[in-house]
């Protein structure tokens, strides 16, 4: 006896259905069409990597979320963790290939072996952009300028971009670091200050081996840290490129907690849907020299997709109007199927997105519910009358009015 199996998901992993999966592709759309219009050019990298490749790049606790196994060839692999290091491998490895100022977006699944929580998934979806092979601020004001544009286009009212410096970080914070407790260390408990109290991340750097009064000293130096002047330069760029001076924060508590980091770094966030990060990046000019020898600098950020596209949601942004079925062609018994053929021939010839009705055994009134439940908004009746008056019935689903048309006036009166 065959064993039944139950059918089910890995947890921390989703499937989605038909209406969900139009709206992540609405916003995918919008996504994209930013992201050229700012010139950006679209990347593609395997899921799997070397583990070598991806490993040591992220930090200690980064590196503990990155899937490893052995595969059958007794190679080390590494599903990518994030977008950032597996194109750092490819500048490495085609740098003849590519022009010197690459600008690449790549929208693609990354994953994390951590513990599923709301918001937070084993898969999900980053959108990237980067600029490659300059340390000129344009480039990092470009990145940001695209971003911004990117969340407005998708609807969003009210954009905020909080940005630091890791200079500012490393300058700041370098001089409390110990032989027990390394800058990057006190940088990563930082991090978290924007979703934790300040008592939390002291009691945190206490517990990593420092004082009580040098990891209050450390939160006290960090929040009266100043602005530089590359930060100055980087957002009076991204002013003149069109955003808002009031949209742009100076947050000297922003660290981001990869190591990689090694200059300007910002979080995108949206007020009206909370005050978590919807998107994160900064510059990280050392990160392609680790992988192929040669420093290229590069600037980029990650859109947190899933987040944006719910965010957009529950703020009724996404307007899926047009996308899907616009209109199901019925078949009134076999002997008329031609006609319907040919309708639907028609309909996809003018670009109208169209759907026949699959079963010719099944009545028409059958196919109508069939249309409904599926939310298809007009239906294409073909009956023995229509065929000998070279017409057809049109019927709209949402308000039940029906008309009868000439074939040849039918995709200008849908459209």
């Amino acid at each position: 006896m065959r064993q039944k199996i139950e059918p089910r998901t890995l947890k921390g992993f989703r499937d989605f259905l038909p209406e969900e999966a139009r709206k992540r592709q609405y916003a995918v759309d919008i996504i994209r069409k930013t992201f050229e219009l700012y010139g950006f050019e679209p990347l593609e990298t395997p899921a799997l990597e070397y583990a070598e490749i991806l490993l040591g790049k992220y930090g200690t606790e980064a590196d503990k979320l990155v899937y490893t196994f052995t595969d059958s060839g007794n190679r080390k692999i590494g599903l990518r963790y994030d977008q950032t290091v597996p194109t750092a491998r490819v500048l490495a490895q085609y740098q003849n290939q590519l022009p010197k100022y690459f600008r690449r977006y790549q929208i693609q699944n990354v994953f994390r072996a951590e513990k599923p929580q709301k918001g937070r998934y084993r898969e999900f979806t980053q959108c990237d952009i980067d600029v490659f092979g300059t340390t000129e601020p344009l480039s990092d004001a470009e990145i940001i300028a695209c971003t911004y544009q990117a969340f407005k286009n998708l609807g969003f009212e009210t954009v905020k971009i909080k940005i630091n410096d890791r200079a500012i970080l490393f300058d700041s914070l370098d001089q409390f670091a110990s032989d027990k407790v390394s800058v990057l260390s006190v940088i990563q408990s930082i991090d978290k200050l924007d979703k934790m109290s300040q008592e939390f991340v002291v009691a945190e750097l206490i517990k990593k081996g420092l004082s009580d009064q040098i990891a209050e000293k450390i939160i006290s130096t960090i929040n009266n840290a100043t602005i530089s002047a590359n930060l100055k330069q980087i957002i009076s760029i991204t002013n003149q490129l069109g955003i808002p001076r009031e949209d742009i924060l100076f947050v000297p508590t922003l660290a981001r907690g990869l190591d990689y980091y090694t200059g300007m770094i910002f979080e995108v966030s949206v007020p009206e849907y909370g005050t978590n990060s919807l998107g994160g990046g900064g510059r990280y000019d050392k990160l392609i020299g680790q992988l192929g020898g040669i420093d290229i600098p590069a600037v980029g950020i990650a859109f947190g997709f899933d987040r944006m596209v719910e965010a957009a949601d529950k703020l009724n942004l996404i307007k899926l109007g047009n996308l899907g079925t616009q209109v199901l062609v019925t078949i009134f018994n076999k002997s008329l199927l031609p006609s319907s053929l040919e309708i639907i021939n028609k309909l996809r010839q003018k670009n109208i997105s169209s759907e026949i009705y699959i079963n010719p055994e099944d009545k028409l009134d059958k196919q109508l519910k069939y249309a409904d439940k599926k939310g298809i908004p007009y239906v294409i009746i073909i009956g023995p009358d229509e065929v000998k008056s070279n017409q057809v019935t049109l019927k709209n689903m949402t308000t039940n009015d029906q008309q009868t048309i000439k074939i040849k006036e039918l995709a200008s009166t849908i459209k």
